[in-house]
């Protein structure tokens, strides 16, 4: 029997994850520290890409529960994206935070796919054990 989703998938969704949420963890530091800063020289907002860098390892160890969480933390991120776009009346500013839509909508899109295959390979490997036996 083949398998219709094969494990390149799975690791696609895992590389997208990862490569997403590394984007969102430059892009906060730059933007804050150097790009556009909400003051000269840096701002101490720049603190808040370290809620990313906890779940990067989970990430790379492939760990379910984590692209279970990173899929609702997001979120948090998606709206101070959509916020600044609207009211901040820096342009540099306004293009960073659309970006940080776009890499927040593609790290929510790539943790529940993964999470989804990963089940749905699980589910099928359940049934084929149980057949088997």
């Amino acid at each position: 029997m083949t398998n219709p989703l094969p494990p390149a998938s799975v690791s696609a969704s895992r590389w997208l994850a990862v490569g997403s949420l590394a984007g969102l963890i430059v892009l906060g530091l730059a933007w804050e520290l150097w790009l556009a800063p909400l003051r000269p020289g840096g701002s101490w907002l720049a603190l808040k890409v370290l809620p990313l860098v906890v779940p990067l390892a989970g990430l790379l160890k492939n760990r379910m529960y984590t692209y279970r969480w990173v899929s609702l933390l997001v979120w948090l991120y998606f709206t101070e994206g959509v916020v600044r776009a609207w009211s901040d009346t820096n342009g540099v500013s306004q293009v960073l935070a659309l970006i940080q839509v776009v890499l927040c909508l593609a790290l929510f899109i790539a943790c529940a796919w993964h999470v989804r295959l990963r089940l749905r390979n699980a589910d099928r490997a359940r049934r084929l054990e149980g057949a088997t036996q």
